[in-house]
């Protein structure tokens, strides 16, 4: 069906039809999208689904639709009158040195480092204080930066490296293994891995997991069989040996192996969904030793954090939500023999180890706090932090006397501190010298309560002497779920939002892992509702208390996050102006049938698991919940053709759904990048690009003609 926007206009930038800030709108005419017959049925209830032929990402009728689309965007986009201003100032900001935390192996110091524009980080090292090297370039890898570096691993003495890369932003990867003395590539390319990290024994070999290559495409059919393989250097990757997966009996989506420190035993987790796991340990160099269960329930999510000979520190939610250390012998490993370490507190724990210490990082309301402890369980101290905002790393090996960790805010840039685990002191080792002043900035933390009472933090972020005037662009994004916190953390694309004027606001809503288990199980299957009342009720706190209006809000998420925003703009059409929904999961009905989507029914359920639970879905599922004759907001779908975590069909199905029933003005576009995937290892040079186009877009449908800050735009441009 071709829609037309705006209905009663005809030129393309003509005067708005309707009462709206914006003075201005482009005319949309949307590809003519195919419907058909398709229909399944679920407890008796037939449903219509017209755009199932989309899911296809092999056809060339999926490959034209796509074309069509990013055609009427780019030409909406191109017309946007500071479009190009924007991503101006984008390359200009993005323009700095970045340096991530050094890290030791073997005798040189290694490190990430982005000269600033360039597409992927290069890794460094050097030995004592030469003069620094490339180790790896990844900007050489393809012509086009779009195959990235996605783990490196080394042995014990740091003589030997494999690494993993990833092409068009697959999370299917290849495996490489290096002489880390001279560089050199030694043995073939290993290749199908996924969802894996690489762990050495001794200088012999490593374990990986991956699995069969998959009927149909590979960017969007079912996997759900994980395995573990050892690979043995100077051998043939068909020679490799299955350690565990693909047992008829007992099948688990996601297995990984990892040798302890001491390369004396092989730590194994197995699980189904992305919560809870299975735990088995296996003592190496012993002839025909077994995988002895530690958890033999996938009821809590429990691993090693380190180990002293058969002594073994395990991190676990199992009887406390908020994470502990427990010890156990590793001869007789099962939870009844287990022992408090550090116990549970009322803050979530995550704890790492350095320097013959143990680093327990807490989130206290999403805000980082470090304790030391000795191997005894002794405080050694409080870390004293730069300042309120996120900081990680903390770990290093057991003899470092020094390590370095990382420090951020919303409005802090990321700078890297070196410290001395004996005195706890520590001294800034880099500060990243950047076109931007975080002193004219503000950050504070808000509490407000959401439909059922519940209290929720919420981080709101601004330039100092903002005017509560109703009409600030505001950034409302949100994630909730899988138990994944979001904590303050310093943007380069949320930095110029904040420059050209706008409010930057998060809130910690249920499904995430702020406040521990408890938190995130309030927002899942049955309770998922309270994810999308959480984020409403923040939007609403902002109207209220009159950082903006409904005509000057957007909301933003991505993965899960988009999900969040395609359930809320479909029940709350009229909270925002703007919506832009990234990578989202946006058919609930049917996600767990592509990729790995079914181990996330921890979170979301399945619709064929029972009647209860499809109704519930289909009473939120983004692409089932768009409606006839209903004024949606000003959309901008994201998504890219090589994401094979959550395929791109999601994103296609609900443009489609949004472009046919739009009853008002608002566009409703779809942008989709191509030899790209979920996000990680994206370009810097498609990443500077989409958030401009995203910026653009955003301010112009809130009724902006220019930049809401020319004089940041008369800098950038003298």
């Amino acid at each position: 069906m071709n829609r037309y926007i705006p209905i009663c206009m005809a030129l393309l930038l003509i005067t708005a039809c309707q009462n709206s800030p914006k003075k201005t709108t482009i005319a949309v005419t949307y590809p003519n999208t195919l419907k058909t017959d398709s229909a399944d049925t679920y407890f008796g209830v037939e449903l219509k689904d017209p755009y199932r032929w989309l899911e296809d990402d092999r056809s060339p009728e999926t490959e034209a639709w796509v074309k069509e689309q990013n055609q009427v965007t780019f030409g909406y986009l191109e017309q946007i009158p500071f479009r190009n201003d924007l991503k101006n100032r984008f390359e200009k900001l993005w323009n700095y040195e970045k340096l991530g935390t050094p890290f030791k192996e073997g005798g040189y110091t290694y490190f990430y480092k982005n000269d600033g524009l360039q597409d992927q980080y290069v890794v460094y090292r050097r030995k004592d204080d030469e003069e620094e090297e490339v180790f790896l370039d990844p900007n050489t890898f393809s012509k086009d930066g779009t195959t990235s570096l996605s783990s490196l691993s080394f042995t014990k003495d740091g003589s030997l490296a494999a690494y993993l890369i990833s092409e068009g932003g697959s999370d299917w990867r290849k495996g490489i293994v290096l002489n880390a003395e001279t560089k050199e590539m030694l043995g073939d390319t290993l290749v199908d891995i996924k969802f894996s990290g690489l762990s050495w024994y001794k200088n012999e070999g490593f374990y990986y997991s991956s699995y069969d290559k998959p009927e149909g495409s590979e960017l969007s059919a079912k996997t759900d069989q994980h395995k573990v393989y050892y690979h043995k250097l100077g051998t043939s990757q068909k020679e490799d040996q299955l350690i565990y997966g693909g047992e008829p009996e007992e099948q688990h989506r996601y297995v990984s192996a990892r040798v302890t420190k001491d390369q004396n035993y092989l730590l194994l987790t197995a699980a189904n969904s992305t919560s809870g796991n299975k735990l088995f340990i296996k003592e190496l160099g012993v002839k025909n030793a077994a995988l002895v269960p530690i958890v033999d329930h996938e009821d809590a999510d429990t691993y090693l954090v380190d180990n002293e000979g058969a002594k073994l520190y395990l991190s676990t939610n199992q009887d406390a939500p908020n994470t502990r250390i427990v010890t156990v012998d590793a001869a007789d490993p099962g939870p009844e023999n287990w022992k408090d370490f550090i116990p549970e507190t009322e803050h979530v724990l995550s704890p790492n180890t350095g320097g013959g210490y143990f680093f327990a990082e807490y989130m206290v309301d999403a805000i980082s706090k470090v304790l030391q402890y000795d191997y005894d369980g002794k405080l050694i101290r409080e870390v004293e932090l730069p300042g309120i905002g996120s900081a990680s790393g903390f770990g290093g090996k057991k003899e470092d006397k020094e390590f370095y960790f990382y420090f951020s805010n919303y409005k802090t840039p990321g700078s890297s501190y070196k410290y001395n685990v004996e005195t706890g002191e520590y001294e800034q080792y880099w500060k990243p010298e950047i076109d931007f002043n975080p002193d004219d900035y503000e950050s504070k933390q808000v509490f407000y309560n959401s439909k059922d009472g519940t209290k929720v933090p919420m981080i709101i972020t601004h330039k100092k002497g903002l005017e509560l005037n109703g009409k600030n662009p505001t950034l409302l994004y949100g994630y909730g779920g899988f138990n994944i916190s979001l904590t303050p953390s310093f943007s380069v694309v949320d930095a110029i939002w904040m420059e050209q004027g706008g409010v930057y606001a998060v809130p910690n809503i249920r499904g995430g892992g702020e406040y521990g288990k408890k938190w995130h199980e309030g927002g899942i299957k049955t309770r998922k509702q309270n994810v999308f009342d959480d984020f409403i009720a923040a939007a609403e706190y902002l109207i209220s208390n009159n950082y903006t209006s409904s005509d000057y809000l957007a909301i933003q998420g991505g993965s899960n996050g988009g999900l969040l925003v395609g359930a809320v703009m479909t029940q709350r059409p009229d909270l925002m102006k703007v919506a832009l929904p990234a990578v989202g999961v946006l058919d609930m009905l049917r996600y767990h049938t592509f990729t790995a989507g079914a181990g996330w029914a921890y979170d979301y359920g399945t619709s064929e698991e029972s009647e209860e639970m499809f109704n519930y879905l289909l009473g939120y599922s983004p692409v089932h919940n768009v409606k006839e004759g209903t004024a949606y907001p000003a959309t901008l779908v994201t998504t890219a053709d090589h994401d094979d975590r959550v395929v791109p069909a999601h994103s296609f199905k609900f443009a489609s759904e949004l472009q046919d029933k739009q009853s008002g003005l608002n566009p409703t576009l779809i942008r989709i990048e191509t030899n790209v995937g979920h996000g990680a290892g994206a370009p810097v040079s498609k990443t500077v690009e989409k958030f401009a186009d995203i910026f653009a877009f955003t301010l112009f449908n809130m009724g902006f003609e220019e930049l809401p800050n020319q004089a940041v735009l008369k800098e950038f441009k003298e």
